[in-house]
């Protein structure tokens, strides 16, 4: 009859177990958003290293790396001479102002639907139609409807008895609040979604409570509604911000930055400067100064959360 013999079983170190499973985890998990981050890094992170460098150049992106010449700040004084830049980047501080009031219009739609309205889902999608239809068709279809001498508005303001209608697009003192009403009416969906989730999240007891006190709906939105939404009013109005300034598309389809620059922003003039102009080093320079200013704005906006967000 044979014995068997219980052989002596290594026990691993429990420190060295945990840290190759804590290992195996990173490693797992730069896997899976490896992709992502290489797409960053290729596709962000190495063109604004790029751009920094080529701010201080006199460079055409046609004329080969070989033709770069450093010109120091050059550039940088030359910007804050330019009246074409100067005049796009007042214009995206005048279009700032459309982020709030989208967002006050938004936030008012938001507490009818959600309370008020029959069937919220159906007026949901079509506030969120805008967003999701095409830049082009959009501007084309606002465009006829503002022409001046054949568009429906202007046919109604005539029909209203008004004698001489605003030439909207075609006139420099209106044009750049056209573009805005349009970015509004564009953007209004993305802000009327999130602000409607935000006020589902909010409990219901509240308001329970402050109809029982006998408080009124303007003292429940004043009191209970807004402060609780102001995390979500901070993040609508910081991505907001950033989304104004990266304009592009509506001013290129809709005024091409007329007339008289009246609409040219500062990424449309970027656009002219570098791909039209072929002056790649300049149209640099103007990406770190926006740059600079979307940073420093955000940077603000940061800071000052502190003393009207309640989280």
């Amino acid at each position: 009859m044979k014995t068997s013999v219980a052989l002596p079983q290594s026990r691993e170190n429990p420190v060295i177990r945990r840290n190759k499973r804590k290992w195996k985890e990173i490693w797992m998990g730069y896997l899976f958003t490896g992709p992502m981050l290489l797409g960053v890094i290729v596709f962000t992170l190495i063109p604004m290293i790029f751009s920094f460098i080529l701010s201080f150049t006199k460079w055409s992106f046609v004329t080969g790396f070989d033709k770069i010449r450093w010109n120091g700040l050059d550039n940088f004084r030359q910007l804050f001479q330019d009246d074409v830049f100067l005049k796009s980047l007042g214009n995206n501080f005048i279009m700032l102002l459309a982020v709030p009031v989208g967002m006050a219009i938004a936030l008012i739609l938001g507490v009818i639907i959600t309370n008020h309205v029959y069937a919220p889902g159906a007026f949901k999608v079509i506030y969120f139609m805008p967003q999701i239809s095409s830049v082009v068709a959009v501007a084309v279809v606002w465009q006829v409807l503002f022409h001046p001498s054949y568009g429906p508005v202007n046919g109604f303001l005539s029909a209203l008895g008004v004698d001489n209608p605003p030439k909207w697009l075609a006139d420099p003192s209106y044009a750049l609040p056209s573009v805005m009403l349009l970015m509004i009416w564009i953007d209004l969906g993305v802000s009327l979604i999130i602000y409607i989730a935000g006020i589902k999240n909010i409990p219901a007891d509240l308001y329970e409570a402050a109809t029982i006190d006998g408080a009124s709906k303007f003292a429940q939105f004043r009191s209970i509604t807004f402060p609780l939404l102001t995390p979500t009013t901070f993040f609508l109005l910081v991505t907001g911000i950033i989304g104004n300034f990266k304009s592009f598309a509506l001013v290129k389809v809709l005024t091409e930055g007329g007339p008289a620059n009246s609409t040219s922003v500062v990424v449309y003039d970027m656009y002219q400067t570098a791909f039209v102009d072929l002056q790649t080093g300049y149209a640099s320079s103007m990406v770190m100064v926006l740059f600079v200013i979307v940073l420093a704005i955000t940077g603000l906006q940061w800071l000052g959360q502190r003393y009207w967000v309640n989280y």
